[in-house]
């Protein structure tokens, strides 16, 4: 009996089918099929029907980072057409790209890759001039146009800065070319694009958000720049958010600083931070120096005994309500046995304290800067 209903069942779909085939008439592939011409249109066609599926595989990008000696970490970019090599700081205290130029003559471009704009057919030349200053030294950039390479990203018609004279310190003894500015808009020229804009402009990342994994292995891999996204096998644990309290620096508030169980108090009207790949160490408020530097060691001395370290108190820092703290194994440099902190004496735009969250901390916090929020995020580093 089932097998009589489910024969009756078939016969009515077929008849149904039927119908549907008369009322519609033949299908483009049966009309093909008679005229013989469907092997050859399907041979014809070598394509895969998912192209037709936009997806956006330049969404992220992995720039991978060199540590040298503990001191700097820079990737490697393109510029031009075909590509010239850079390596560049990944600086988010700053906004610029600049690389050095032919029309540099100081001493500090003889040892550099040199920007040569006759040998790329995508150049434009801006001509406008721009004094950048860096707390390490200022220097002279001409502007141009060209094409910006970053692993798979290609950024078009990218301003970029030409060195016409670099300070012999740093940038003679740097290890790196220039400098790639990963803040916000204001600290570049009027009218500009920074790379972070452009990349967004021109869809080449689709979240307008990037992050910073700091390798503690030492010299060789320094880590990773992702842009366009996080990476949660770089971290564990949950993101703490900060809000972005004044701009362009990616700066946050500091409610509280710790050494050992002890509170500070350096913190209890305020401070500010800067988050800043492009600071080595970590910096102290200048007022707080030699207090910080007793407190820890007994000392005002940087140098500090190598056998002590591991007794010496992990440090602190309150920020939007969560605890970020750094073992002295964070502190104090690998190898040399100083306190790998310096004093700033500029305090922040309303007054407060000025702290500034270089690599020191960085190595310790995953970091993601969301652009499209104002804020940053901290989460433990693997």
């Amino acid at each position: 009996m089932k097998r009589l209903v489910l024969v009756l069942v078939c016969l009515h779909l077929s008849e149904g089918l039927e119908r549907l085939i008369l009322r519609k008439g033949k299908s483009a592939r049966e009309n093909m099929r008679e005229k013989g011409a469907l092997d050859d249109f399907l041979r014809d066609q070598h394509v895969d029907p998912a192209l037709k599926y936009h997806w956006n595989e330049y969404s992220v990008a992995y720039e991978p980072m060199t540590n040298y000696l503990d001191y700097t970490y820079f990737g490697e970019i393109s510029i031009g057409t075909p590509p010239q090599n850079f390596l560049v700081a990944l600086d988010t205290g700053s906004s610029t790209l600049w690389v050095p130029s032919i029309y540099c003559k100081t001493k500090a471009c003889d040892n550099h890759n040199i920007f040569n704009p006759n040998a790329s057919s995508t150049y434009t030349r801006n001509g406008e001039t721009y004094l950048l200053r860096y707390g390490s030294g200022d220097l002279t950039v001409m502007f141009g146009y060209d094409t910006v390479r970053i692993q798979n990203l290609v950024v078009q018609h990218q301003d970029f800065g030409l060195s016409l004279n670099e300070p012999t310190n740093p940038f003679y003894y740097a290890n790196y070319d220039g400098i790639l500015g990963l803040t916000y808009p204001s600290l570049d020229q009027a009218g500009s694009y920074t790379v972070l804009q452009q990349l967004l402009r021109q869809k080449q990342i689709s979240e307008p958000i990037f992050s910073f994994y700091f390798s503690r292995a030492g010299q060789g891999y320094g880590g990773e720049l992702i842009l366009g996204g996080i990476d949660n096998q770089l971290f564990y644990g949950e993101i703490s958010w900060a809000p972005v309290t004044s701009g362009p620096y990616w700066q946050i508030g500091i409610e509280e600083f710790a050494i050992g169980n002890k509170a500070t108090g350096w913190c209890s009207q305020g401070c500010q931070g800067i988050v800043d790949t492009g600071t080595v160490l970590l910096t102290v408020p200048g007022q707080y120096l030699v207090s910080f530097l007793e407190a820890i060691s007994q000392s005002t001395f940087y140098e500090v005994n190598c056998d002590n370290v591991q007794n010496m108190p992990t440090i602190t820092f309150t920020i939007n309500g969560n605890q970020f703290a750094l073992p002295p194994s964070a502190y104090v440099s690998n190898g040399y046995c100083y306190v790998a902190v310096e004093p700033t004496y500029v305090p922040s735009p309303n007054g407060q304290p000025l702290w500034i969250l270089g690599d020191v901390f960085l190595k310790e916090y995953y970091s993601i800067f969301d652009m499209g929020n104002y804020r940053v995020g901290f989460a433990p580093s693997a």
